[in-house]
Protein backbone atom coordinates (compact mmCIF):
# COMPACT_ATOMS: atom_id res chain seq x y z
CA UNK A 1 0.00 0.00 0.00
CA UNK A 2 2.54 2.31 0.66
CA UNK A 3 4.28 1.86 -2.96
CA UNK A 4 0.78 2.92 -4.18
CA UNK A 5 0.95 5.95 -2.45
CA UNK A 6 4.29 7.09 -3.14
CA UNK A 7 3.27 6.94 -6.99
CA UNK A 8 0.53 8.65 -6.06
CA UNK A 9 2.42 11.58 -4.70
CA UNK A 10 4.84 11.18 -7.29
CA UNK A 11 2.22 11.83 -9.95
CA UNK A 12 0.89 14.66 -8.07
CA UNK A 13 3.83 16.32 -7.97
CA UNK A 14 4.86 15.97 -11.86
CA UNK A 15 1.35 16.93 -12.35
CA UNK A 16 1.60 20.20 -10.34
CA UNK A 17 4.74 20.74 -12.18
CA UNK A 18 3.56 20.51 -15.74
CA UNK A 19 0.03 22.47 -14.52
CA UNK A 20 2.85 25.04 -13.19
CA UNK A 21 4.48 25.35 -16.62
CA UNK A 22 7.87 23.70 -15.66
CA UNK A 23 9.62 22.46 -18.78
CA UNK A 24 8.64 18.39 -19.35
CA UNK A 25 12.26 17.46 -19.25
CA UNK A 26 12.83 19.42 -15.91
CA UNK A 27 9.59 17.88 -14.62
CA UNK A 28 10.93 14.53 -14.83
CA UNK A 29 14.47 14.59 -13.72
CA UNK A 30 13.23 16.91 -10.14
CA UNK A 31 10.32 13.78 -9.88
CA UNK A 32 13.22 11.16 -10.89
CA UNK A 33 15.57 12.92 -7.54
CA UNK A 34 12.38 13.28 -5.09
CA UNK A 35 11.82 9.13 -5.95
CA UNK A 36 15.96 8.42 -5.52
CA UNK A 37 15.79 10.85 -2.26
CA UNK A 38 12.52 8.83 -0.70
CA UNK A 39 13.65 5.15 -1.34
CA UNK A 40 17.16 4.83 -2.43
CA UNK A 41 20.41 6.10 -0.89
CA UNK A 42 21.99 5.90 -4.60
CA UNK A 43 24.41 8.50 -5.40
CA UNK A 44 22.41 11.11 -7.48
CA UNK A 45 24.63 13.09 -9.31
CA UNK A 46 26.68 10.55 -10.81
CA UNK A 47 23.68 8.41 -11.59
CA UNK A 48 22.31 11.85 -13.67
CA UNK A 49 25.45 12.22 -15.31
CA UNK A 50 26.05 8.78 -16.65
CA UNK A 51 22.41 8.68 -17.68
CA UNK A 52 21.94 11.77 -19.60
CA UNK A 53 24.86 11.28 -21.81
CA UNK A 54 24.43 7.45 -22.13
CA UNK A 55 21.13 8.36 -23.64
CA UNK A 56 22.19 11.11 -25.28
CA UNK A 57 25.05 9.29 -28.01
CA UNK A 58 22.56 6.35 -29.12
CA UNK A 59 23.24 5.93 -32.97
CA UNK A 60 19.43 5.58 -33.14
CA UNK A 61 18.85 8.74 -31.88
CA UNK A 62 20.69 10.29 -34.33
CA UNK A 63 17.75 9.83 -37.32
CA UNK A 64 15.79 11.97 -35.31
CA UNK A 65 17.18 15.16 -35.71
CA UNK A 66 17.24 14.44 -39.04
CA UNK A 67 14.23 13.23 -39.97
CA UNK A 68 12.81 16.08 -38.32
CA UNK A 69 15.08 18.32 -40.93
CA UNK A 70 13.76 16.73 -43.72
CA UNK A 71 10.46 17.70 -42.33
CA UNK A 72 11.48 21.16 -42.26
CA UNK A 73 12.58 21.54 -45.50
CA UNK A 74 9.70 19.52 -46.79
CA UNK A 75 7.34 22.18 -45.17
CA UNK A 76 8.50 25.15 -46.45
CA UNK A 77 8.91 23.26 -50.40
CA UNK A 78 6.10 23.38 -53.07
CA UNK A 79 5.77 19.50 -52.04
CA UNK A 80 1.93 20.47 -50.86
CA UNK A 81 1.18 22.03 -54.34
CA UNK A 82 2.62 19.37 -56.56
CA UNK A 83 0.35 16.39 -54.61
CA UNK A 84 -2.54 18.37 -55.04
CA UNK A 85 -1.75 18.67 -59.26
CA UNK A 86 -0.82 15.03 -59.11
CA UNK A 87 -3.77 13.21 -56.79
CA UNK A 88 -7.06 15.71 -57.73
CA UNK A 89 -7.56 14.06 -61.36
CA UNK A 90 -7.82 10.97 -60.40
CA UNK A 91 -10.15 11.63 -57.63
CA UNK A 92 -12.68 12.95 -59.19
CA UNK A 93 -15.05 9.91 -60.08
CA UNK A 94 -14.46 8.84 -56.26
CA UNK A 95 -17.25 8.76 -54.21
CA UNK A 96 -16.30 12.03 -52.24
CA UNK A 97 -14.04 13.38 -54.76
CA UNK A 98 -11.39 15.75 -53.91
CA UNK A 99 -11.72 14.99 -50.20
CA UNK A 100 -9.93 12.36 -50.69
CA UNK A 101 -6.46 14.72 -51.21
CA UNK A 102 -6.58 15.47 -47.48
CA UNK A 103 -6.61 11.23 -46.66
CA UNK A 104 -3.78 10.14 -49.48
CA UNK A 105 -2.13 13.37 -49.70
CA UNK A 106 -1.78 12.90 -45.64
CA UNK A 107 -0.53 9.57 -46.00
CA UNK A 108 2.43 10.78 -48.31
CA UNK A 109 3.18 13.05 -46.75
CA UNK A 110 3.08 11.03 -43.64
CA UNK A 111 5.45 9.21 -44.94
CA UNK A 112 8.54 11.32 -45.72
CA UNK A 113 8.15 13.92 -42.77
CA UNK A 114 7.45 11.42 -40.06
CA UNK A 115 5.60 14.28 -37.92
CA UNK A 116 1.55 15.13 -37.60
CA UNK A 117 1.92 18.47 -36.84
CA UNK A 118 3.58 18.94 -40.12
CA UNK A 119 1.48 17.01 -41.98
CA UNK A 120 -1.90 18.74 -40.85
CA UNK A 121 0.02 22.11 -41.65
CA UNK A 122 1.64 21.29 -45.02
CA UNK A 123 -1.57 19.60 -46.42
CA UNK A 124 -3.86 21.82 -45.02
CA UNK A 125 -2.23 25.24 -45.85
CA UNK A 126 -2.88 24.15 -49.45
CA UNK A 127 -5.90 22.25 -49.42
CA UNK A 128 -8.18 23.99 -47.57
CA UNK A 129 -8.76 26.85 -49.52
CA UNK A 130 -8.95 24.83 -52.62
CA UNK A 131 -11.98 22.44 -51.27
CA UNK A 132 -13.07 25.55 -49.81
CA UNK A 133 -13.64 27.31 -52.71
CA UNK A 134 -15.12 24.07 -54.50
CA UNK A 135 -17.69 23.99 -52.25
CA UNK A 136 -17.25 21.19 -49.92
CA UNK A 137 -18.89 21.01 -46.40
CA UNK A 138 -16.73 22.75 -43.89
CA UNK A 139 -16.87 19.39 -41.26
CA UNK A 140 -15.26 17.19 -43.52
CA UNK A 141 -12.60 19.34 -44.80
CA UNK A 142 -11.71 20.08 -41.46
CA UNK A 143 -12.51 16.53 -40.18
CA UNK A 144 -10.32 14.60 -42.69
CA UNK A 145 -7.33 16.90 -42.26
CA UNK A 146 -7.06 16.86 -38.68
CA UNK A 147 -7.96 13.13 -38.97
CA UNK A 148 -5.85 12.21 -41.81
CA UNK A 149 -2.66 14.23 -40.32
CA UNK A 150 -2.21 12.06 -37.30
CA UNK A 151 -0.70 9.50 -40.04
CA UNK A 152 2.15 11.30 -39.76
CA UNK A 153 2.86 9.92 -36.14
CA UNK A 154 2.30 5.72 -37.64
CA UNK A 155 3.05 5.63 -41.03
CA UNK A 156 7.57 5.84 -41.21
CA UNK A 157 9.24 6.99 -40.47
CA UNK A 158 7.66 8.41 -37.59
CA UNK A 159 9.36 10.43 -34.94
CA UNK A 160 7.26 9.18 -32.09
CA UNK A 161 8.18 5.34 -33.04
CA UNK A 162 12.23 6.33 -33.02
CA UNK A 163 11.22 8.01 -29.58
CA UNK A 164 9.46 4.60 -28.41
CA UNK A 165 12.30 2.55 -29.52
CA UNK A 166 14.87 4.47 -28.07
CA UNK A 167 13.26 4.68 -24.79
CA UNK A 168 12.18 1.07 -24.75
CA UNK A 169 14.98 -0.56 -26.38
CA UNK A 170 13.14 -2.17 -29.34
CA UNK A 171 14.23 -2.08 -32.84
CA UNK A 172 13.44 1.18 -34.39
CA UNK A 173 13.49 -0.82 -37.85
CA UNK A 174 11.06 -3.53 -36.77
CA UNK A 175 8.66 -0.62 -35.38
CA UNK A 176 8.90 1.38 -38.89
CA UNK A 177 8.09 -2.25 -40.38
CA UNK A 178 5.50 -3.00 -38.00
CA UNK A 179 3.36 0.57 -38.52
CA UNK A 180 3.19 -0.21 -42.63
CA UNK A 181 -0.17 -2.58 -42.55
CA UNK A 182 -1.85 -0.25 -39.69
CA UNK A 183 -0.81 2.53 -41.51
CA UNK A 184 -2.53 1.65 -44.57
CA UNK A 185 -5.37 0.17 -42.66
CA UNK A 186 -6.53 3.28 -41.00
CA UNK A 187 -5.97 5.36 -44.63
CA UNK A 188 -8.56 2.50 -46.01
CA UNK A 189 -10.80 3.47 -43.10
CA UNK A 190 -10.79 7.05 -43.53
CA UNK A 191 -10.98 7.15 -46.83
CA UNK A 192 -14.18 4.65 -46.78
CA UNK A 193 -15.38 7.09 -44.16
CA UNK A 194 -15.31 9.47 -46.78
CA UNK A 195 -16.92 7.34 -49.65
CA UNK A 196 -19.80 6.16 -47.03
CA UNK A 197 -21.09 9.94 -46.69
CA UNK A 198 -20.70 10.67 -50.17
CA UNK A 199 -23.01 8.09 -51.25
CA UNK A 200 -25.22 8.05 -47.82
CA UNK A 201 -25.80 12.19 -48.42
CA UNK A 202 -24.17 13.66 -51.80
CA UNK A 203 -26.30 16.54 -51.45
CA UNK A 204 -23.09 17.65 -49.42
CA UNK A 205 -20.80 17.43 -51.93
CA UNK A 206 -20.72 20.12 -54.80
CA UNK A 207 -20.94 18.59 -58.73
CA UNK A 208 -18.02 17.17 -60.92
CA UNK A 209 -16.84 20.52 -62.30
CA UNK A 210 -13.31 19.19 -64.31
CA UNK A 211 -13.02 15.68 -66.63
CA UNK A 212 -9.80 14.80 -67.54
CA UNK A 213 -8.70 12.30 -70.17
CA UNK A 214 -6.11 9.34 -69.08
CA UNK A 215 -3.60 11.28 -70.69
CA UNK A 216 -3.95 14.45 -68.91
CA UNK A 217 -4.36 12.07 -65.60
CA UNK A 218 -0.65 10.62 -66.91
CA UNK A 219 0.74 13.75 -67.31
CA UNK A 220 -0.51 15.41 -63.84
CA UNK A 221 1.09 12.26 -62.52
CA UNK A 222 3.86 13.00 -63.10
CA UNK A 223 4.52 15.99 -60.31
CA UNK A 224 3.73 12.42 -57.87
CA UNK A 225 7.53 11.45 -58.77
CA UNK A 226 9.47 12.72 -57.09
CA UNK A 227 8.09 12.59 -53.74
CA UNK A 228 7.56 9.21 -54.56
CA UNK A 229 10.89 8.97 -55.20
CA UNK A 230 11.68 10.31 -51.99
CA UNK A 231 9.50 7.80 -50.04
CA UNK A 232 11.13 4.97 -52.45
CA UNK A 233 14.72 6.11 -50.76
CA UNK A 234 14.08 6.64 -47.49
CA UNK A 235 11.76 3.73 -46.37
CA UNK A 236 12.66 1.25 -49.63
CA UNK A 237 16.27 1.27 -47.74
CA UNK A 238 15.06 0.40 -44.94
CA UNK A 239 12.81 -2.09 -45.91
CA UNK A 240 15.21 -4.01 -48.50
CA UNK A 241 18.16 -4.29 -45.37
CA UNK A 242 20.29 -1.67 -47.19
CA UNK A 243 20.52 0.93 -44.72
CA UNK A 244 19.54 1.46 -40.59
CA UNK A 245 16.98 3.98 -40.38
CA UNK A 246 19.63 6.45 -39.13
CA UNK A 247 21.70 5.81 -42.35
CA UNK A 248 18.26 6.56 -44.34
CA UNK A 249 17.17 9.70 -42.48
CA UNK A 250 20.53 11.30 -44.12
CA UNK A 251 19.47 10.14 -47.57
CA UNK A 252 16.05 11.93 -46.54
CA UNK A 253 17.52 15.10 -45.55
CA UNK A 254 19.69 14.93 -48.71
CA UNK A 255 17.06 13.66 -51.19
CA UNK A 256 14.72 16.31 -49.70
CA UNK A 257 17.39 19.41 -50.82
CA UNK A 258 17.43 17.98 -54.22
CA UNK A 259 13.68 17.98 -54.17
CA UNK A 260 13.51 21.33 -53.05
CA UNK A 261 16.02 22.41 -55.77
CA UNK A 262 13.81 20.49 -58.22
CA UNK A 263 10.56 22.63 -57.74
CA UNK A 264 12.29 25.82 -57.38
CA UNK A 265 11.46 26.23 -53.47
CA UNK A 266 14.93 26.18 -52.04
CA UNK A 267 17.26 29.22 -51.13
CA UNK A 268 19.42 30.21 -48.37
CA UNK A 269 16.28 31.94 -46.04
CA UNK A 270 14.77 28.45 -46.57
CA UNK A 271 17.62 26.08 -45.41
CA UNK A 272 18.18 28.25 -42.35
CA UNK A 273 14.51 28.23 -41.41
CA UNK A 274 14.75 24.74 -41.66
CA UNK A 275 17.38 23.76 -40.02
CA UNK A 276 16.40 26.12 -37.15
CA UNK A 277 13.01 24.93 -36.94
CA UNK A 278 14.75 21.16 -36.97
CA UNK A 279 17.35 22.42 -33.94
CA UNK A 280 14.86 23.49 -31.37
CA UNK A 281 12.21 21.03 -31.86
CA UNK A 282 15.72 18.25 -32.09
CA UNK A 283 16.13 19.66 -28.62
CA UNK A 284 13.13 20.17 -27.36
CA UNK A 285 12.87 16.07 -27.66
CA UNK A 286 16.05 15.49 -26.73
CA UNK A 287 15.81 17.03 -23.31
CA UNK A 288 12.67 15.82 -22.50
CA UNK A 289 13.99 11.92 -23.66
CA UNK A 290 16.92 12.63 -21.54
CA UNK A 291 14.82 13.52 -18.20
CA UNK A 292 12.65 10.27 -18.71
CA UNK A 293 16.05 8.37 -19.40
CA UNK A 294 16.96 9.61 -15.38
CA UNK A 295 13.72 9.27 -14.54
CA UNK A 296 13.30 5.45 -16.06
CA UNK A 297 16.58 4.74 -14.04
CA UNK A 298 15.90 6.22 -10.68
CA UNK A 299 12.26 4.21 -11.13
CA UNK A 300 14.35 1.20 -11.39
CA UNK A 301 16.83 2.15 -8.48
CA UNK A 302 13.67 2.48 -6.30
CA UNK A 303 11.89 -0.47 -7.28
CA UNK A 304 8.31 1.10 -7.85
CA UNK A 305 7.49 -0.65 -11.54
CA UNK A 306 8.95 -3.66 -10.36
CA UNK A 307 6.23 -3.37 -7.09
CA UNK A 308 3.65 -1.85 -8.62
CA UNK A 309 3.95 -4.68 -11.74
CA UNK A 310 3.54 -7.30 -9.41
CA UNK A 311 0.65 -5.33 -7.20
CA UNK A 312 -1.20 -5.47 -10.69
CA UNK A 313 -0.15 -8.95 -11.52
CA UNK A 314 -2.05 -9.61 -8.16
CA UNK A 315 -4.79 -8.79 -9.75
CA UNK A 316 -4.58 -11.26 -12.61
CA UNK A 317 -6.07 -8.47 -15.07
CA UNK A 318 -6.39 -10.24 -18.12
CA UNK A 319 -4.52 -8.47 -21.05
CA UNK A 320 -7.43 -7.06 -22.63
CA UNK A 321 -8.81 -5.61 -19.88
CA UNK A 322 -5.20 -4.03 -18.82
CA UNK A 323 -5.74 -2.73 -22.47
CA UNK A 324 -9.00 -1.51 -21.98
CA UNK A 325 -7.56 0.54 -18.81
CA UNK A 326 -4.64 1.92 -20.69
CA UNK A 327 -6.72 3.40 -23.43
CA UNK A 328 -8.93 5.27 -21.33
CA UNK A 329 -5.67 6.37 -19.53
CA UNK A 330 -3.59 7.22 -22.08
CA UNK A 331 -6.60 9.26 -23.82
CA UNK A 332 -7.16 11.44 -20.99
CA UNK A 333 -3.29 12.18 -20.43
CA UNK A 334 -3.09 12.82 -23.94
CA UNK A 335 -5.80 15.52 -23.84
CA UNK A 336 -3.47 17.23 -21.47
CA UNK A 337 0.14 16.32 -22.93
CA UNK A 338 1.60 15.94 -26.53
CA UNK A 339 2.25 12.79 -27.73
CA UNK A 340 6.02 12.45 -27.14
CA UNK A 341 5.53 13.76 -23.74
CA UNK A 342 2.99 10.83 -23.44
CA UNK A 343 5.31 8.28 -24.68
CA UNK A 344 8.43 9.38 -22.17
CA UNK A 345 6.73 9.81 -19.45
CA UNK A 346 4.40 6.69 -19.16
CA UNK A 347 7.04 3.77 -20.57
CA UNK A 348 9.57 3.39 -17.74
CA UNK A 349 6.51 2.43 -15.34
CA UNK A 350 3.71 1.01 -18.14
CA UNK A 351 6.22 -1.70 -19.84
CA UNK A 352 6.73 -3.96 -16.83
CA UNK A 353 3.04 -4.10 -16.02
CA UNK A 354 2.88 -4.77 -20.07
CA UNK A 355 5.29 -7.12 -19.94
CA UNK A 356 4.07 -9.04 -17.08
CA UNK A 357 0.83 -9.77 -19.19
CA UNK A 358 2.96 -11.33 -21.77
CA UNK A 359 2.31 -8.40 -24.46
CA UNK A 360 4.54 -7.73 -27.22
CA UNK A 361 6.52 -5.11 -26.42
CA UNK A 362 6.75 -4.43 -30.25
CA UNK A 363 2.74 -4.48 -30.70
CA UNK A 364 2.44 -2.53 -27.94
CA UNK A 365 4.34 0.67 -29.28
CA UNK A 366 1.70 0.48 -32.21
CA UNK A 367 -0.79 0.30 -29.77
CA UNK A 368 0.33 3.52 -28.00
CA UNK A 369 0.82 5.40 -31.24
CA UNK A 370 -2.34 4.40 -32.34
CA UNK A 371 -3.85 6.01 -28.81
CA UNK A 372 -1.66 9.15 -29.09
CA UNK A 373 -2.86 9.66 -32.44
CA UNK A 374 -6.63 10.45 -31.16
CA UNK A 375 -4.75 12.41 -28.51
CA UNK A 376 -3.83 14.80 -31.34
CA UNK A 377 -7.36 15.69 -31.87
CA UNK A 378 -8.87 16.11 -28.69
CA UNK A 379 -8.80 19.04 -27.24
CA UNK A 380 -7.67 21.25 -25.16
CA UNK A 381 -4.15 20.07 -26.06
CA UNK A 382 -4.28 18.77 -29.48
CA UNK A 383 -1.44 19.19 -31.51
CA UNK A 384 -3.74 19.14 -34.94
CA UNK A 385 -6.49 21.22 -33.60
CA UNK A 386 -3.82 24.02 -32.94
CA UNK A 387 -2.55 23.77 -36.06
CA UNK A 388 -5.82 23.73 -38.25
CA UNK A 389 -6.81 26.97 -35.81
CA UNK A 390 -4.17 28.30 -36.61
CA UNK A 391 -4.62 27.88 -40.15
CA UNK A 392 -8.63 29.09 -40.58
CA UNK A 393 -8.72 30.76 -37.47
CA UNK A 394 -12.17 28.83 -36.91
CA UNK A 395 -12.90 27.48 -33.01
CA UNK A 396 -11.26 24.87 -31.62
CA UNK A 397 -14.05 23.00 -30.43
CA UNK A 398 -15.89 23.38 -33.87
CA UNK A 399 -12.58 21.77 -35.06
CA UNK A 400 -12.86 18.75 -32.60
CA UNK A 401 -16.12 18.17 -33.36
CA UNK A 402 -15.42 18.10 -36.90
CA UNK A 403 -12.78 15.47 -36.10
CA UNK A 404 -15.11 13.26 -34.01
CA UNK A 405 -15.86 10.75 -36.16
CA UNK A 406 -11.92 10.02 -37.28
CA UNK A 407 -11.14 9.76 -33.22
CA UNK A 408 -13.88 6.85 -33.01
CA UNK A 409 -12.09 5.04 -36.36
CA UNK A 410 -9.07 5.28 -34.85
CA UNK A 411 -10.77 3.32 -31.52
CA UNK A 412 -12.25 1.03 -33.89
CA UNK A 413 -8.63 0.12 -35.43
CA UNK A 414 -7.25 -0.07 -31.89
CA UNK A 415 -9.89 -3.06 -31.65
CA UNK A 416 -8.82 -4.53 -34.69
CA UNK A 417 -5.24 -4.68 -33.79
CA UNK A 418 -6.11 -6.02 -30.51
CA UNK A 419 -8.47 -8.51 -31.99
CA UNK A 420 -6.02 -8.99 -34.72
CA UNK A 421 -2.21 -8.52 -33.70
CA UNK A 422 -1.18 -9.87 -37.18
CA UNK A 423 -1.90 -6.73 -38.47
CA UNK A 424 0.53 -5.24 -36.30
CA UNK A 425 3.06 -8.54 -36.52
CA UNK A 426 2.67 -10.11 -39.64
CA UNK A 427 5.43 -7.46 -41.87
CA UNK A 428 8.47 -7.99 -38.93
CA UNK A 429 7.99 -11.51 -38.85
CA UNK A 430 8.07 -12.00 -41.88
CA UNK A 431 10.95 -10.00 -42.20
CA UNK A 432 12.96 -12.34 -39.70
CA UNK A 433 12.38 -15.41 -41.94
Amino acid sequence: MSEILIVFFLLVALIAMLASGVWVAFALTITGVISMLALSSAPIGPILATTVWGHSHSWALAALPMFILMGEILLRSRLSDDMFTGLAPWLGRLPGRLLHVNVFGCAIFAAVSGSSAATAATIGKMSIPELTKRGYPESLILGTLAGSATLGLLIPPSIILIVYGVATEQSIARLFIAGVLPGLMLVSMFAGYVMFIALTKPDFFPAVSEKFSFLEKIKASMSLLPVLALIAGVIGSIYAGIASPTDAAAVGVVLSVVLAWWNKSLSIKMLKDSLMGATITSCMIAFILAGAAFLSVAMGFTGIPRNLAAWIGSFELPPYALLAALTVFFIILGCFLDGISVVVLTTSIIMPMVESVGIDPLWFGIYLVIVVEMSQITPPVGFNLFVIQGLTGINILRIAKAALPFFSLLLVAVVLITMFPEIVTALPDLMNN
